[in-house]
């Protein structure tokens, strides 16, 4: 009988210790949580996600370190949180790279195979040239391109990432044939400013402060509406051009994350972008804060999952890095 009492015990403990280490059940958060960013320090989604992980941190009472893992457009992020303890100790800094990043190829598996806690920001891609090129208008870049089709150079971030597609749709709308210059995020700036490219796609917080030193000029941008910092820039669709690609800024986690959790991060998310030091960012950058719950979120990348892989499909570039 002692020896029942003292398994019965044992069990107990066991079962009471199994309960506790369960991240749904045990005081959460109780020690640093890492902010995954998937480019380098120093560019727009790092900026962005330092300050709204500082903000975040003093929301959940722990600090919320952001740890730069840039690789493959994103998809060494990705991997490293869809495999990371789904406690809520690791979130990810999505951008619209969840989706080119999975329907290009650069990883095994789809942008469901990790849960999302929310969007935090959209703003628009831009197109631009060197502030002292001979075009003065996204108008004359097409009708120099329609004149010697395929010697104009556009670079983006790399084949398949959302510089990309945007190209692509801004080229694609103006039936315009260029030769794409996939550089990759650090040198897309550099390579228009040295003339070696003749126009760049990018986020419009990359390229903001270039516009402002009249560095480059901006012609037109992909999204629905004008954005507020750049009020004389031109939508591609006001110029008769159908190109438009939905940018955003969100979180994920991975799939196992208890919902208790998600609920927590999404409210300090929220209260994040709300913050006032990242609305004066938003407002120096030139992005929109616009905070989605999960499941409109969910609904927005099904939509833009669906849009991203059609391009793709027309680029012939879908799945591409999945067969090599």
């Amino acid at each position: 009988m002692k020896f029942l009492r003292q398994l019965s015990a044992g069990v107990a403990v066991a079962a009471l210790a199994l309960i506790l280490s369960t991240p749904s059940m045990a005081k959460w958060p109780n020690k640093a949580i890492e902010f995954i960013i998937p480019f380098g320090a120093g560019g727009g989604a790092d900026i962005e996600g330092r300050v709204l992980a500082k903000e975040m941190g003093k929301v959940l009472g722990v600090p919320v370190v952001v740890i730069n893992k840039p690789g493959a457009g994103g998809a060494k992020t990705y991997t490293y949180v869809k495999n990371a303890k789904p406690d809520g100790n690791t979130l990810a800094f999505n951008s619209t790279s969840i989706l080119t990043t999975t329907n290009i190829g650069n990883v095994p598996f789809g942008h469901d195979a990790l849960a999302h806690i929310g969007r935090v920001e959209f703003q628009p891609l831009v197109f631009a040239v060197k502030y002292k090129s001979k075009f003065k208008s996204f108008k004359a870049f097409v009708k120099a391109c329609h004149k010697s089709p395929k010697t104009l150079k556009v670079a983006n971030s790399g084949t398949g990432s959302s510089t990309h597609l945007g190209a692509l749709s801004f080229m694609t709308a103006a039936k315009c044939k260029v030769i794409d210059l996939p550089v990759g995020v650090k040198r897309r700036n550099a390579t228009l400013l040295s003339g070696e490219a003749d126009a760049m796609v990018a986020p419009l917080t990359a390229a903001i402060r270039l516009a402002k030193a009249k560095k480059i000029r901006l012609l037109a941008s992909a999204a629905e509406s004008r954005n507020k910092v750049i009020p004389k820039v031109p939508t591609a669709k006001e110029l008769g051009f159908d190109a438009e690609i939905h940018f955003f800024r969100g979180l994920s986690v991975p799939k196992a994350t208890p919902k208790s959790i998600k609920v927590k991060l999404a409210r300090a998310m929220t209260a994040a972008a709300e913050s006032k030091a990242f609305r004066s960012l938003s407002k120096k950058k030139g992005f929109t804060i616009a905070p989605l719950p999960v499941e409109q979120f969910e609904e927005l990348l099904k939509v833009q999952n669906k849009k991203v892989a059609d391009i793709m499909r027309k680029a012939g570039i879908l799945g591409m890095k999945r067969k090599k």
